[in-house]
């Protein structure tokens, strides 16, 4: 199989990322699939940057799969880097290459296919999308196979899905993000998406926590970046003993997060129901 990785964070906050973390996202997204998917071939491309030298429809029609990235584009704004993301993602659609993304992807997605994203209105979540619950039609969809009836999962964004495009299926939302996980189909693709990051570990929710101190406490769910930290940490040690239940339970967390495979679950359900499908009949 060969797959697309699309990471739309600029260059700065690619840098930034790299610093707290040690990987961008669509650093973080190959490592993952390569686990997945050891025997796929991963090309990984970088939409919103000015330079970015970006497939033709032909091209893209040649992957099995291509994921979207997290990023930090608002997507309801005009700028170079939101317009460049838009126009891969509307090239994607037309060649009809199965697609997932997550966090700013689901974003991308909705924008480039009709629907509309904005602030949220409820307030950041960050740090985790707490009580998920899939609507009717996902309990049914394969996207969230495994997945129970209420879970948790890494998430931290500042936008969200104002309004679905037409031909869209709501999937799953909670009391803070009505959209967490969406298909969409346009022109000739389907998109699979989530708001969350099952692709990301606890030691990156640690670190996308200190990159947005100063956001958090001015949203007031910190008293101060000592809180922020402390917060932090507790996740890190979670993150290197994920089986210690006494770290896990005052951070309110179950194995749907601490434990990879079941973190994984959107990820792995596309690859084995959307993509080994379609390369099949390809071969």
């Amino acid at each position: 199989m060969r797959f697309l990785i699309a990471e739309s964070e600029t260059p700065e906050a690619r840098s930034e990322r790299r610093d707290s973390v040690g990987r961008s996202s669509g650093e973080t997204y190959l490592a993952v699939l390569n686990r997945l998917a050891p025997d796929a071939r991963c090309d990984r491309i970088m939409p919103a940057d000015a330079d970015a030298a970006l497939p033709s429809d032909m091209a893209l029609a040649g992957y099995d799969a291509v994921f979207l990235t997290g990023a930090p584009l608002h997507l309801y704004d005009e700028t170079p880097e939101t317009r460049r993301a838009i126009a891969f993602m509307r090239a994607l659609f037309a060649a009809g290459t199965p697609s997932f993304g997550s966090c700013a992807g689901l974003q991308v997605a909705t924008v480039a296919a009709g629907g509309s994203v904005r602030p949220n209105v409820r307030g950041r979540e960050a740090a985790f999308a707490r009580r998920i619950v899939p609507t009717e039609a996902g309990r049914a969809h394969p996207l969230l196979e495994g997945r129970p009836a209420a879970y948790d999962a890494p998430s931290i964004h500042t936008d969200e899905v104002e309004r679905l495009p037409e031909g869209a299926t709501l999937l799953a939302g909670n009391a803070v993000t009505l959209v967490q996980a969406a298909e969409i189909r346009f022109e000739r693709g389907t998109f699979w998406g989530v708001q969350y990051h099952p692709e990301i570990g606890l030691d990156e929710v640690a670190g996308a926590l200190r990159r947005q101190a100063d956001g958090l406490i001015e949203a007031g769910l910190a008293h101060s970046e000592h809180d922020v930290e402390d917060y932090a940490q507790r996740i890190e040690a979670l993150h290197r003993e994920p089986g210690r239940r006494d770290l896990a339970w005052p951070l309110g967390l179950d194995a749907q997060v601490t434990d990879e495979h079941l973190r994984l679950a959107e990820l792995r359900n596309f690859i084995a129901h959307r993509v080994a499908p379609t390369h099949a009949l390809r071969r």
